[in-house]
């Protein structure tokens, strides 16, 4: 939202964020089951883009990086999920990552965060953002709406910003994606928010 950057009072924001996710306690709930840590690495990378969009990073930025370049999967990606069966990446998990590097990759021209950018966007990529590679079908049809605000949820809109971001929207892979948002279009030329993740308070339970 374009706010002014280096606003000293967002330190004490800052300071409880990273205690919080540099603490002994917080570790504990890092998994590693069948060599993939199994990490809401959304949570890291949100904390990543933030404080570098917002001005306010330190060296503990890097430490946060590091263990998410530690944390990829083999596929490119992240997942949070403990089943030891499970070896693909999720896209919820993985986008956030990836919009997270490509900023710290352009900011620092770090050569492993730039490869880690690549990487995490083939999980993308190789699906056309929103197909199944065994039988072409749709992953899942909340994808293809439109979300505002979208929390840590997925939709194509939010990946064709990113991949735009990471320098693949001219990918041909992206094209499908492109054509799908197309269509949403409305005659004032706006585009509607489809679906929402957000519930209305239940008025009974406020105070007048």
């Amino acid at each position: 939202l374009n706010y002014p950057p280096g606003d000293q009072g967002l330190i004490p924001l800052r300071e409880q964020i990273l205690e919080w996710l540099l603490s002994e306690s917080h570790q504990q709930y890092i998994l590693n089951l069948q060599g993939r840590t199994r990490r809401c690495a959304s949570q890291e990378s949100n904390a990543v883009f933030s404080l570098l969009t917002l001005g306010i990073a330190d060296e503990r930025v890097e430490e946060l990086v590091r263990r998410l370049l530690k944390w990829q999967w083999p596929d490119g990606g992240w997942n949070c999920d403990k089943r030891p069966e499970t070896i693909n990446s999720s896209f919820m998990e993985t986008i956030t990552p990836l919009r997270a590097l490509t900023l710290y990759a352009r900011l620092t021209g770090n050569s492993l965060a730039r490869t880690a950018v690549d990487r995490a966007a083939e999980v993308f990529l190789k699906r056309q953002l929103f197909l199944r590679q065994s039988n072409g079908q749709v992953i899942n049809p909340h994808f293809l709406k439109l979300h505002y605000p979208l929390y840590w949820h997925y939709d194509v809109l939010h990946a064709l910003g990113i991949l735009a971001d990471a320098g693949f929207l001219s990918d041909n892979r992206c094209q499908a994606a492109l054509t799908h948002l197309k269509a949403q279009r409305l005659p004032d030329g706006g585009f509607p928010a489809q679906e929402k993740f957000y519930h209305p308070a239940n008025p009974a339970h406020l105070i007048p």
